[in-house]
């Protein structure tokens, strides 16, 4: 599982094998059964992610009672609630495993610490930032532009193995659509 976290050592940084190593050992990699809440809404965020291995959905629970799912996350992505700037710090959203997940966990209370120590591991996360930010901007620029037809097209097309790995119920939810809006879309694309 580490061999993910020395592609993107040697991606962003100029660190040796030997320094990867090193980094690598230091940095915690926990597994966590399906079903496991890593952070529910309301908490204050104290860790942040890397997916490793399995799939993890971000939703939140609106007055009404109604989830409304807003992401999923799979292997090579970062999942970290960035709320340091907000006064309340509370997290909007809560984070759970829909697949039994093995992640690289990273303490947001020494982060700097960590940066400190080795400061091109800053200069990857800055980098990896700008580029997930960059990612997630079009993604919503597309979705506010596109009918719920064309978002579950993209999604095919951008994320084909999603739609296998989550309940039908939650993808809806991320679509913006119920689920027997999302199994008519289903049912129309199949007959393409």
């Amino acid at each position: 599982m580490k061999d993910i976290l020395f592609k993107y050592l040697s991606k962003y940084t100029s660190f040796s094998e030997e320094e990867q190593r090193v980094i690598a050992s230091e940095i915690r990699v926990d597994e966590y059964k399906k079903g496991t809440t890593l952070m529910r809404q309301g908490d204050v965020p104290t860790e942040c992610y890397f997916i490793l291995k399995g799939c993890i959905r971000q939703y939140s629970v609106d007055e009404s009672g109604r989830e409304v799912t807003s992401s999923f996350y799979t292997e090579e992505q970062a999942v970290v609630i960035l709320n340091e700037h907000l006064e309340i710090k509370s997290s909007k959203y809560t984070l759970t495993c829909l697949e039994d997940c093995v992640l690289a966990v990273g303490d947001l209370a020494t982060i700097n610490d960590t940066y400190r120590k080795y400061p091109q591991l800053e200069k990857m996360t800055n980098q990896m930032t700008v580029e997930i930010f960059g990612s997630v901007q079009e993604d919503f620029a597309d979705f506010i532009a596109s009918s719920p037809e064309e978002r579950f097209k993209s999604l095919l097309h951008k994320r084909p193995g999603l739609i296998d790995r989550v309940p039908q119920h939650q993808l809806a939810s991320y679509l913006g659509v119920t689920p027997e809006s999302l199994s008519r879309i289903k049912k129309r694309i199949s007959r393409l």
